[in-house]
């Protein structure tokens, strides 16, 4: 079946993206990779020793990268709905973490380590809805799924613990952000360089977690 002149024009503007070289070049499963670490190099979140979950975590990339920074002492935990090829020192969890079933597997995860060790320093979120190209049907589901990932936070997070999310900006974006600022002490908007400039994503980063 021939490819729309969109089509061809998203793969050749995909090839010639200098993240998706770079990601190809670094090793890295995907250009989303570069998204976080910006955020990483500013916001310095990610530290030696840490627990983390990856939310929407395939293809892996900020599984992969998060994994460097925590170190074998941490443990960086992934979960989608979507397989994921295995990567080193990544538990992986497959299914819906909406679902009772799946958030308790991840729950169980966290109590495999000694008490003190069953609560996450961080929650990571590169969740995106299936793009229909419909405003009023994408930003919807794109607000449900940051929803989601706050009430995760709130369910396994430490104490001064973090969020970084994907959000796409428009009806209920703000609204999202003053939910977001009733837990953490400190909630920032990035917008890193490997974004594509005409999308309408954003990263908040959400410090010093409170219940």
């Amino acid at each position: 079946m021939a490819k729309s002149k969109s089509s061809n024009a998203w793969l050749q503007e995909h090839f010639d993206d200098e993240y998706v070289k770079k990601s190809q070049q670094d090793g890295y499963r995907s250009r989303a990779v570069y998204k976080l670490e910006e955020i990483q190099q500013k916001e310095k979140l990610i530290k030696p020793n840490m627990n983390i979950i990856d939310l929407g975590a395939a293809p892996g990339g900020w599984s992969q990268y998060a994994v460097k920074l925590v170190g074998k002492k941490g443990r960086v935990i992934a979960s989608d709905i979507l397989d994921i090829d295995p990567l080193p020192f990544v538990e992986f969890i497959k299914g819906d973490f909406t679902e009772q079933s799946v958030l308790d597997e991840i729950l169980n995860v966290l109590k495999k380590e000694d008490a003190k060790n069953n609560q996450l320093d961080i929650v990571i979120s590169d969740m995106a809805p299936n793009i229909s190209g419909v405003e009023s049907i994408d930003l919807p589901r794109s607000i449900y799924l940051c929803e989601l990932a706050l009430e995760m936070a709130r369910e396994v997070l430490k104490p001064g613990g973090s969020l970084v999310v994907k959000l796409f900006q428009g009806q209920g974006s703000d609204e999202y952000l003053r939910d977001v600022r009733s837990s953490f002490r400190q909630v920032k908007v990035r917008k890193p360089k490997a974004s594509r400039a005409r999308s309408k994503e954003v990263y908040v980063v959400a410090r010093n977690f409170h219940a």
